[in-house]
C-alpha cells in the first residue's frame, strides 16, 4: 500500500481554561476537527492518485488500467490519517511555534486543550490561582483565553538529536532508562530550541525531581522530528565548561560511594536464616536483601540493630509473590518500622494474610537523609562529609508466645526491693530515703507519661520531644524531624505513578495505596509470563477483576485464547484453570478399561483411545462383539455366524482350541509363554508333553468357567481366565503394563493395572507415552472415583 498523502489542513482555537492533565506534546482537538482532517485526507488522496494519469482513452486497455488502479488507491486512502499524526502549534501574538501530536478528539467545539509543556513552549500563562478556581466554583463565566493557530504537519523521522543539561551534576545512570521510557510514553515529536521538564525519581516529601535538557539540533536538520518508530540516538552534552567541570566532580565523587566501596553503601543479597549479616548504608540509601525461604509454619522475627549513636534506619519488609514484585521502599512496602530506636523489630506470624503465596521477602536498609538534599538524582545528597551508618541484620525463627518490647524491671530482682516513684527503678528498702533525696534532686521523669526519666540540665532532656499528633516520641531533633517528615508532611502526598484523584496523609498511607491498588504495581503475569504493571483504574476498582482474583492486566492479557492440550478445543488463557478442571473432574469419574480375559492378551475388550475414551472401539462399532471379556482379536478365532443362544458351540470351540494349543502347539512361536501351548510349555521348561486324555482334564475348570460366567449380568469377566496365543507385541505388553502397574506402589503416580495396559494400548506400546496418558486421564489408586 502506498503511503499517505500530506495533509493541507489549518484551524485556529481558543484554549481551553479547565483542561484535563496531558503530558508531554500531546493535545486534544474537538470532533469537528477529526472529521476536517478526513476530508483533507480524502481530497488530498484524489489529487494524489490522479496525478500522473494519461489521458484517458477508452479504447486503449492501458489507460482504463491505469485509472483502475488509481480508484483503487484513492478507495484505500481517502479515509486514512498519516501515522502519526502530529501537528505545528503557533501563537500568533509572538510568532512562537512547537510541534505536537494528538490524544484524542474529545475537547469542546472551537477550544483545544495544551499540555503544561506546550504552554510553556508556547509562553501562553496558565490561570491556576485561588480567585479563578473561586470564579469557576461559583459558575462565573469563563473569559476567553489566548487563541492558537493549528497545522497539520507531517515531520521527518529522527535519527539524532543533541540534548544540553540546564543544571550540572547529570549522571547517565540517573536519567538515562529514565529518559528513554519518557519519551517513549508521553512524546511523538520533539521541537528545536524547547525545553524538556523530565521527572524524575520519586522524592521522599512526595515531590518529584526534575531533570531539566533544552533541545539542540537534530538529524535530519529542521525544526522539529518524528520521534516514533524510529531509531534515535542521544547525545548529552554540557552547556559550558565549568558545568561540565561540575558534573565530572560530582560523577567522581558518586563513584567513591558506590554499594561494595569502604565509603558507600553494602551491596546486600541473599539472607541466610541463622546468620547475622553486617552492613553500612548511606543516608538516602537501600540497601536490599532477600530472605529465599524459611519455615512458613513458625514465626519470624527480622531484627534490626543500629551500631551508630544514629537512630535515623528503617527496616521495610515485602513479600515477593505474583501479585508483588517491587523492592521495599520508603513509598512502598507492606511491612515498616519507622520508630526512633536503635533496634528495629518486624514479626511475621505464619497466619498473616500477606504472605500468602509469598515466594521469598524482599528485606530493605534505609537511612534517612536529614538534610534532603536530592541533587539532580543523587540520592546521597550534596554534603560531601556524609558518612554511612553501620548495621546488624538477622532473621530468626521465634517463639510464637514470646511478647515483643516487654519493658524491663517490671518486677524486683532481689526480695525487699522497693521502686522509686521518681525513676521507677528497684531499689534495696533500706536506701530507698538516701536515693530518692538524690533522685528527685537531680532526675526527672517525662511529664507526659513515656516514662523515660533525664538529667534535669542534660541536652538529651532539653530536645526530648513528643508528638502533638500521636504517642511517638524521641530525644533528638533529628529523630523529630524524620518522623515529622514521614507522619507528617507538609503538604498532603499525590502517587507519583498513576492518576489516582485520592491523596494521602503520610508515607505509610501512600506504600499501602502503591501496594494494593495502585495500576503502576509491578506483578508477574500468569499470562505472559513478564513483570508487568497491574492496571486498572485506582479510583474505580474493576468488578471482573475482583470477582476473578486476576488484575486488570492479566483480564485483558487472559482474553487470548490458545488451544487445549488435551481435547484440542481453543479455550481463552483465563478460563484455562477452570477447563483444565472439567477435565480433572472427567478424570475422576471416566469408567476404567476392561482388559481381555485373556491373560496373555496386552488389549482391552473396549480399545482406549488417545484422548482418553477408554470405550472408543465400543463406540465406533469396534469393539469386542461378545458377552465373554475377550477383545475382538482374541474372540476372531472363535466367531461363527452360528445361532447360539444358549452357547453350547461357543463351549465346543473354546474347548477345541485349547486341546489344540496343547496336543499339536498350533503357534510354534519360539517367543510364546502360554503355559497352555505345547510350544510355551517348552519354551517356559515343562517337561513331558500332555495327551489328548490329560489335556480335558486341563481344559474342563476353564470351560465351566466360561459357563458361569454367561450368566453374569452383562457378560462381566468371572474368576476364570482364558489362555489362548497372541501376537508378541500384545503379549509384551500385557508384562509392561503389570510392571508399570507394580512401581510407584505409594503415592499420586501408582495406576491400577487396568489402566496401565489402556494406556499402553492408546498410546501404541510407548511407555513414556503412556505415563503421560495416564497422568492426563487416569485416576490414581489413592484417589476418591466419582
Amino acid at each position: 500500500m502506498s503511503p499517505a498523502p500530506p495533509l493541507s489542513w489549518s484551524a485556529q482555537y481558543s484554549i481551553a481554561s479547565n483542561h484535563r492533565t496531558l503530558s508531554g506534546d500531546k493535545i486534544l482537538l474537538p470532533p469537528s476537527a477529526l472529521e476536517a482532517l478526513l476530508s483533507a485526507s480524502s481530497h488530498s488522496a484524489r489529487e494524489t492518485s490522479r496525478k500522473d494519469l494519461p489521458a484517458y482513452d477508452p479504447y486503449d486497455s492501458s489507460t482504463y488500467a491505469a485509472y483502475q488502479r488509481a480508484e483503487s488507491e484513492y478507495q484505500d486512502q481517502r479515509q486514512q490519517l498519516p501515522y502519526p499524526l502530529t501537528f505545528r502549534l503557533v501563537n500568533p501574538k509572538d510568532g512562537r511555534f512547537v510541534y505536537a501530536g494528538i490524544r484524542e478528539f474529545s475537547a469542546e467545539e472551537g477550544q483545544i486543550v495544551l499540555s503544561p509543556f506546550l504552554q510553556e513552549s508556547l509562553g501562553i500563562k496558565t490561570h491556576e490561582s485561588e480567585e479563578d478556581e473561586a470564579m469557576e466554583m461559583d459558575g462565573a463565566e469563563e473569559v476567553k483565553g489566548d487563541t492558537i493557530t493549528v497545522h497539520a504537519k507531517l515531520l521527518p523521522k529522527g535519527t539524532f538529536v543533541k540534548l544540553r543539561p540546564l543544571e550540572a551534576g547529570y549522571d547517565p545512570e540517573d536519567w538515562k532508562a529514565l529518559l528513554e521510557q519518557y519519551l517513549r510514553q508521553n512524546y511523538t515529536t520533539l521541537t528545536n530550541a524547547a525545553i524538556l521538564d523530565v521527572p524524575g525519581a520519586r522524592g521522599m516529601d512526595g515531590k518529584k525531581e526534575q531533570f531539566r535538557f533544552v533541545i539542540d539540533g537534530f538529524k535530519p536538520s529542521t525544526d522539529g522530528i518524528c520521534i516514533v518508530d524510529t531509531d534515535l540516538e542521544v547525545d548529552i552534552e554540557a552547556l559550558n565548561e565549568e558545568q561540565a567541570r561540575e558534573t565530572l566532580e560530582r560523577i567522581a565523587a558518586k563513584v567513591t560511594r558506590v554499594p561494595g566501596t569502604e565509603q558507600g553503601s553494602s551491596q546486600g543479597g541473599e539472607l541466610n536464616l541463622f546468620k547475622e549479616e553486617h552492613g553500612q548504608v548511606l543516608p538516602g540509601a537501600y540497601v536490599d536483601y532477600q530472605l529465599p525461604s524459611w519455615n512458613k509454619s513458625q514465626t519470624l522475627e527480622i531484627v534490626l540493630d543500629v551500631e551508630d549513636e544514629d537512630d535515623d534506619l528503617d527496616l521495610l519488609v515485602s513479600p515477593v509473590s505474583n501479585t508483588q514484585r517491587a523492592k521495599s521502599r520508603l513509598d512502598q512496602h507492606v511491612f515498616a518500622d519507622l520508630d526512633g530506636r536503635p533496634r528495629k523489630r518486624i514479626r511475621l506470624e505464619p497466619t498473616n494474610v500477606e504472605l500468602e503465596h509469598a515466594e521469598a521477602l524482599s528485606i530493605s536498609v534505609h537511612a534517612f537523609n536529614s538534610s534532603n538534599a536530592q541533587t539532580n538524582g543523587d540520592k546521597v545528597g550534596a554534603s560531601e562529609d556524609i558518612k554511612p551508618r553501620h548495621y546488624t541484620l538477622r532473621a530468626q525463627h521465634a517463639d510464637k508466645d514470646e511478647s515483643i518490647g516487654t519493658a524491663p524491671g517490671e518486677s524486683p530482682r532481689n526480695e525487699g526491693d522497693v521502686r522509686c516513684k521518681n525513676c521507677l527503678q528497684w531499689i534495696p528498702g533500706r536506701t530507698l530515703m538516701l536515693h530518692e533525696n538524690f533522685c528527685l534532686r537531680n532526675n526527672i521523669i517525662c511529664p507526659k507519661g513515656c516514662n523515660q526519666v533525664f538529667q534535669k540540665r542534660s541536652p538529651a532532656f532539653a530536645t526530648h520531644w513528643h508528638c502533638p499528633h500521636d504517642t511517638s516520641y524521641g530525644n533528638t531533633p533529628h529523630s523529630q524531624t524524620k518522623h515529622n517528615h514521614l507522619f507528617h508532611p507538609p503538604t498532603v502526598l499525590h502517587c507519583p505513578h498513576c492518576p489516582t484523584f485520592e491523596t494521602f496523609p503520610n508515607l505509610p498511607a501512600l506504600s499501602h495505596h502503591r501496594t494494593t491498588t495502585c495500576p503502576a504495581k509491578l506483578i508477574l503475569c500468569r499470562f505472559c509470563h513478564l513483570e508487568v504493571p497491574q492496571e486498572g483504574d485506582p479510583d474505580t476498582p474493576n468488578a471482573e477483576a475482583l470477582l476473578s482474583g486476576l488484575t486488570p492486566h492479566e483480564l485483558a492479557d487472559g482474553a487470548r485464547t490458545t488451544e487445549c492440550h488435551l481435547c484440542a478445543r481453543i479455550v481463552r488463557l483465563r478460563d484455562m484453570d477452570t477447563h483444565l478442571r472439567t477435565h480433572d473432574l472427567d478424570r475422576l469419574v471416566r469408567p476404567a478399561p476392561t482388559p481381555c480375559r485373556n491373560v496373555l492378551c496386552g488389549r482391552t475388550v473396549d480399545v482406549c483411545a488417545r484422548n482418553g475414551d477408554t470405550r472408543a472401539g465400543s463406540r465406533m462399532g469396534q469393539g469386542a462383539g461378545n458377552d465373554i471379556g475377550l477383545c475382538s482379536t482374541c474372540f476372531g478365532p472363535l466367531y461363527v455366524s452360528l445361532y447360539d443362544p444358549e452357547g453350547k458351540a461357543l463351549r465346543r470351540r473354546v474347548e477345541r482350541r485349547y486341546l489344540q494349543q496343547l496336543v499339536t502347539g498350533e503357534c510354534g512361536r519360539k517367543w510364546c509363554s502360554n503355559p497352555y501351548c505345547k510350544t510355551g510349555r517348552s519354551n517356559l521348561g515343562f517337561e513331558g508333553g500332555v495327551n489328548a486324555k490329560g489335556a480335558v482334564e486341563m481344559v474342563r475348570p476353564f470351560v465351566v468357567g466360561l459357563e458361569s460366567t454367561e450368566k453374569e449380568d452383562g457378560g462381566a469377566v468371572g474368576a476364570s481366565p482364558l489362555h489362548f496365543c497372541v501376537d508378541e507385541k500384545s503379549q509384551a505388553q500385557r508384562k509392561v503394563a503389570e510392571m508399570m502397574a507394580a512401581e510407584g506402589g505409594v503415592g499420586d503416580k501408582a495406576y491400577g493395572f487396568e489402566w496401565c495396559l489402556g494406556a499402553l494400548e492408546a498410546e501404541g506400546g510407548n511407555v513414556d507415552a503412556a505415563r503421560i496418558w495416564l497422568k492426563n486421564w487416569a485416576p490414581s489408586k489413592n484417589e476418591s472415583r466419582g
